[in-house]
């Protein structure tokens, strides 16, 4: 199960909040980045260095000083120690498993293996800026935490897992692109709809909801 959540992350780009759902009705375009809701793409018509220059200026943006890639296991849950475990565990799986994406409070979001719900996320309304990924039994696996400036775009998010370790980096210039990165700030992709690219422009992942 570990490994199939795990995975789903990883198509879905992290961020299932942060960029996927909730970014495209809350923020405002980015005048010189979008047209009519749609990013402009030409990352496979730009060259090399190009294509690397913006690469490593995200990368500085996302790592920069203050950036912590492991915690220690015992401050990240003291920091999250409210939510280690969704009290509202029993209510949330049914909601999510019903269809339910939105209430008064919070957003959810569930994964599934065929139709049974493996694990879901929320996003609580009176901290927008934190996503919990959790089992399916209410334990807490994930944590997104989002900049500041969120939902304007453009901004950043990071993924840690309970233990603390830093699992990904992502910064979304759009609701339709998003560049990826690993913990060691080694770039992973970007997206750009439902297709993601390498540094060299090659396609090399697909994704069902963006």
């Amino acid at each position: 199960m570990k490994k199939i959540f795990t995975a789903i992350l990883i198509l879905l780009g992290i961020g299932i909040f942060s960029g996927n759902t909730f970014a495209k009705d809350m923020a405002p375009e980015p005048e010189t980045l979008t047209l009519q809701g749609k990013a402009d793409f030409n990352w496979l018509d730009m060259s090399q260095i190009e294509r690397d220059t913006i690469i490593n200026n995200y990368k500085k943006i996302i790592f920069g000083e203050d950036t912590v890639y492991k915690y220690k296991r015992k401050d990240f849950k003291a920091l999250y120690k409210d939510f280690i475990k969704d009290s509202d565990n029993k209510s949330h799986y049914l909601e999510t498993q019903q269809g339910t994406t939105e209430t008064r409070d919070y957003r959810l979001s569930g994964f599934f293996s065929g139709k049974v719900l493996i694990s879901y996320a929320i996003q609580y309304k009176n901290n927008p800026r934190t996503v919990y990924y959790y089992d399916a039994f209410g334990h807490l696996k994930y944590v997104d935490m989002i900049s500041d400036n969120y939902p304007n775009f453009p901004y950043w998010s990071k993924q840690y897992r309970v233990n603390g370790q830093m699992v990904s980096a992502i910064y979304f210039v759009s609701h339709d692109m998003q560049y990826m990165y690993e913990p060691d700030g080694k770039f992973q992709g970007v997206w750009f709809m439902d297709k993601m690219y390498d540094r060299h422009a090659k396609q090399t992942l697909t994704r069902t909801n963006w």
